[in-house]
């Protein structure tokens, strides 16, 4: 007999899959419960063999632990494209970032600048050291822990001026997203569910992944500040 479908996330994606899972649920039958976590998290416990049906991670790191036999090689399948944007506290002033020199000159000027853990952090600092002010402005960036959004930084005053998944800074109170970052400078982290080689009901797996892929699922993924992938 088929039991709970056990996934595990990054927080990214937390409000995506509750309500895919809850839509599943009720077409299928089948429970099913995501635990979300900071993604470099998530991918130290699926490495380490915990017992997960499913993993839905940025892609690269999923395919890496595909290589490693802890994902089924062949089950990652692309769910949603989740884009960078730009956040301020409420009511604060809101820089000019709707051009790459706009915005290189709105970081230059922070007085901090805060980014998450993962794939979407590193790009940041690629595109700061691309315009060649890295060195310069490292003093002032601040890393949020793993798990806490960086939304909450910016709507406490930690930082003046940070950067995440739209998905995470769109339901936070306290803060005004300025935007999705400019052209130019994109940065858009694809997220990707995999089958765990711990699952024992593959079967029931695949099915929740094929509908998560589904133009049925597509809608959701939109409401939340994703696009299907």
């Amino acid at each position: 007999m088929t039991t709970r479908i056990h996934g595990i996330s990054s927080m990214a994606t937390r409000r995506v899959l509750a309500e895919l899972a809850g839509a599943f649920r009720a077409r299928s039958g089948l429970d099913v419960a995501f635990e979300s976590v900071g993604g470099v998290d998530a991918a130290k416990r699926v490495q380490a063999g915990e017992a997960y049906d499913l993993a839905v991670l940025d892609a690269d790191t999923l395919d890496r632990l595909a290589a490693t036999g802890r994902v089924v090689a062949g089950s990652q399948t692309d769910l949603v494209r989740s884009g960078v944007a730009i956040a301020v506290r409420a009511g604060s002033a809101r820089p000019d970032v709707a051009s790459e020199a706009a915005l290189k000159r709105a970081v230059l000027a922070a007085r901090d600048i805060g980014h998450s853990t993962g794939p979407s952090g590193t790009a940041l600092l690629k595109l700061f050291a691309r315009w060649g002010i890295l060195e310069e402005v490292r003093p002032r960036i601040v890393q949020a822990p793993p798990g806490v959004p960086v939304g909450k930084l910016v709507a406490d005053g930690a930082v003046a001026l940070g950067f995440q998944q739209l998905s995470e800074m769109m339901n936070l109170p306290g803060i005004d997203v300025l935007g999705p970052m400019p052209p130019g400078c994109e940065i858009v982290s694809v997220f990707s569910a995999g089958l765990c080689a711990a699952s024992s009901q593959p079967e029931a797996v695949r099915e929740l992944i094929d509908f998560m892929h589904s133009p049925q699922a597509a809608e959701a993924k939109r409401r939340h500040g994703m696009e299907p992938a």
